[in-house]
């Protein structure tokens, strides 16, 4: 059995604000040391639960934000650099289960930490087949494509409960409340520390039962840009439908093809 870590930074434990997941925060030395901490945890946890190979991607921002030299020997390969153009690495076809380590809620999600959807700088709302959704449901409905379940999600209250919504059976684990884009209640490291083990655990042992997340096709997805930015030229992508002066739709065979005709 092979495990994937999907792993983001927003909804690692510990991180509350802005300064600690950019580059140039104040604090992005200490959020990247929490999330390699919390991969680590993760990745043994797996392991301990029978798990032959662990596979992490490090997919916040332009990657690169994990510690090497602090990387555990429970992990048996790191993708970093892939970007948006690639969401997942050719070997997530040989492996049973993905884990959403560190998920953020969608974009405009009340009280939740960092709340965005793949980009703030960039996107307003997204919608999936009409439905409006963040990075937890693009991603899912693209793994369900390949027939690859989500088996766990982590992050505050507010990412566990979108998680529910989007994929029935999902295991959450909540290692903090939002109480605002930049504030939460954290739980101290140790009991983040358990959270994480358990619900692990506990998403390895039902991975037989959780199914993969299926959107009706054709996918269409909806992007509304922010004010900032215009719609694509309709001479580059002849597939996309106008809508508004920055919103456009496209559709695809699969969700794969359709996210990638957005970008």
């Amino acid at each position: 059995m092979n495990i994937y870590i999907m792993a983001d930074i927003e909804g690692i434990s510990g991180i509350y604000c802005r300064d600690q997941v950019v580059t140039d925060g104040r604090y992005y030395t200490e959020g990247r040391e929490l999330m390699t901490k919390e991969i680590n945890i993760c990745a043994r946890a797996c392991k301990e639960a029978g798990a032959d190979k662990v596979f992490v991607h490090d997919c916040h921002g332009v990657s690169g934000n994990v510690i090497w030299s602090g990387l555990s020997d429970d992990i048996d390969y790191v993708f970093s650099g892939l970007g948006l153009k690639q969401r997942f690495a050719e070997v997530i076809r040989e492996t049973d289960g993905v884990i959403l380590l560190g998920y953020h809620a969608m974009a405009g999600t009340p009280g939740a930490v960092l709340e965005h959807t793949m980009s703030s700088a960039s996107y307003q709302n997204i919608w999936l087949n009409g439905k409006k959704c963040g990075e937890i449901g693009i991603d899912s409905a693209i793994l369900g494509d390949m027939g690859i379940p989500v088996i766990m999600v982590s992050g505050d209250d507010k990412t566990c409960r979108e998680a529910e919504k989007f994929i029935p059976g999902v295991v959450t684990a909540e290692v903090k409340r939002g109480s605002a884009c930049m504030g939460a209640l954290l739980l101290p490291p140790k009991k983040a520390e358990r959270v994480l083990r358990e619900k692990t655990a506990e998403a390895i042992s039902k991975i037989a039962e959780i199914l993969p997340v299926q959107c009706e096709k054709p996918v269409r997805f909806t992007l509304e840009y922010t004010e900032r930015h215009e719609t694509p030229n309709p001479l580059a992508k002849p597939y996309m439908e106008i809508i508004d002066g920055r919103t456009f739709s496209v559709t695809g065979r699969t969700t794969e093809e359709a996210w990638y005709r957005c970008l």
